[in-house]
């Protein structure tokens, strides 16, 4: 009976940030999956489709599953699965919450307009202890986010997080004040400066810059 293949996909990019998000090496992981190294790099580096007995060896040397190696998961909010059996709730100082959102990524803006509260993803950098992110011109992150009142900022929240399914861990953190729109040719090289791209694509070239008021966040573990 021939054995059955896996379809080809990103099962190499998602073996390999698991793995590194383990601490592995392709040799421990290796080991672990009862896999030649040579074979696994091969994996990893290219679109290849593997029988699913060798997806469901590296699904349990990776502490996750076949679903979440092959992409199954993607279209699917994170956090569906069973909490730990002992979760600790922790509370986060700003430094930490700081240093976890530090390398940029997505996060959400929450803001109050007249039908009721709005939250909307964006793209955004951590820049000089402020969070930056670019949209466009009359958008709705330009035009309700202003006060119409000179020097008096629009006031919002921002929040990002992380879920590992595979751990059932994860961390959130917020962050409020006011939502500075980057008006000065100094503050929009400034701005610049930070790096960060949209995902979304298109004419967004107006900076929106939050220097935070208030930093608060939150981590769930395993306890022993």
């Amino acid at each position: 009976m021939t054995e059955r293949m896996t379809a080809p996909g990103d099962l190499g990019r998602r073996v390999t940030r698991r793995r590194e998000d383990l601490g592995l090496t392709r040799d421990q992981l290796a080991g672990r999956a009862g896999l030649d190294a040579l074979y696994l790099a091969y994996l990893e580096e290219n679109p290849a489709s593997p029988p699913v007995e060798t997806v469901r060896r590296l699904a349990v040397a990776l502490d996750t599953g076949v679903e979440e190696l092959l992409g199954g998961t993607v279209d699917l909010p994170p956090g569906r699965g069973r909490p730990a059996a002992r979760p600790s709730l922790e509370k986060l100082d700003p430094a930490e919450c700081l240093r976890l959102i530090s390398p940029g990524g997505v996060g959400r803006v929450a803001f109050n307009e007249p039908e009721g509260p709005v939250v909307l993803p964006v793209n955004y950098a951590v820049h000089e202890g402020a969070v930056v992110f670019r949209t466009a011109f009359g958008g709705p992150l330009d035009e309700r986010l202003r006060t119409g009142v000179q020097g008096v900022e629009f006031k919002v929240a921002f929040e990002v997080d992380r879920i590992d399914d595979a751990s059932r861990e994860g961390w959130s953190v917020l962050i409020r004040g006011g939502a500075h729109h980057v008006a000065t040719e100094d503050e929009q090289a400034e701005a610049r400066s930070s790096g960060v791209q949209p995902w979304a694509g298109g004419e967004r070239e107006l900076y929106v810059t939050i220097l935070p008021t208030e930093i608060s966040g939150r981590r769930i573990q395993h306890t022993l």
